[in-house]
């Protein structure tokens, strides 16, 4: 669907509408082009945004589609009515239902944000990404009893990525060693990860896949190499098979597929909410 447009509308930051609606737009396989519009909480900043929506209707010859997560009644109608959209209404289509199910009208809080900055969550959150940051690709072995995962694998395995992650979702303090081959010869895990073996799950990969990625920073080196590669990958997948490590392969998995498995083996608890 190159030619055509979907808009997240919100007054709040529009994340919650882009995340759901790109959710369900992938069961289409859909990959259209995407504008979001975030706090449009007056009628001013709404006419602005459904001109804009309408000037594509005209353009592309197909009306756009639009995913609103409006508080604002009045903001909220205007969009609907205005619009030569297909405007999908996430919070009228949730949260009217749930209000007859428990019996209470919602709060109708604009943004989910401003509170979540105040909670003891969010500062968790913040310390966690802290901590992954100063323990990325083994920069530190400082205060590892306080790490919650440490992840290991070959360079280029997707550690950062999935170490960050875990911290900013899900407050997670997740540090991150990578496996060389001084370890491969010395046929043991680095010697300050010992003490937290029980901590460790290990990334693995394609060698295929890991000699492209590895190219794209070094073209044409040893370390690229697919030989190289298909080496360093069997001795860490060998390594973390010998000392009990749990690991899986990131070649074809996101990192919320990653970050869930782990989260799921090493800290089930912070799949509760």
């Amino acid at each position: 669907m190159p030619n055509r447009t979907v808009f997240f509308v919100s007054d709040g930051t529009g994340i919650t509408a882009e995340t759901f609606g790109n959710s369900i737009l992938a069961q289409f396989g859909a990959k259209p082009r995407h504008v979001r519009r975030p706090f449009i909480d007056t009628l001013e900043k709404a006419q602005q945004v459904v001109h804009e929506i309408n000037g594509c209707a005209v353009s592309e010859g197909r009306r756009p589609i639009v995913f609103i997560t409006l508080v604002n009644e009045h903001v909220r109608s205007f969009v609907r009515e205005r619009a030569q959209a297909l405007v999908l209404d996430m919070f009228n289509t949730f949260v009217e239902p749930l209000e007859a199910e428990f019996g209470v009208k919602s709060n109708h809080r604009v943004g989910r944000f401003t509170e979540v900055a105040k909670s003891q969550e969010y500062h968790d959150r913040i310390e966690a990404i802290n901590f992954s940051l100063a323990h990325d690709d083994g920069q530190s072995a400082r205060n590892l009893e306080q790490a919650d995962v440490i992840l290991v694998g070959v360079s280029r395995s997707g550690k950062t990525p999935t170490s960050l992650y875990l911290a900013m979702q899900h407050g997670v303090k997740a540090a991150n060693y990578p496996l060389i081959p001084e370890d491969f010869d010395r046929n043991a895990l680095p010697s300050m990860l010992l003490p937290f073996k029980r901590k460790c799950f290990g990334l693995t990969i394609d060698p295929d896949r890991l000699s492209q990625i590895r190219n794209e920073r070094r073209p044409g080196s040893k370390y690229a190499s697919l030989e190289n590669c298909r080496y360093e990958v069997n001795e860490a997948e060998r390594l973390m098979k010998r000392d009990g490590i749990a690991w899986l392969s990131s070649t074809h998995k996101s990192i919320e597929e990653i970050a869930t498995t782990i989260l799921r083996d090493i800290r089930p608890d912070r799949l509760i909410y």
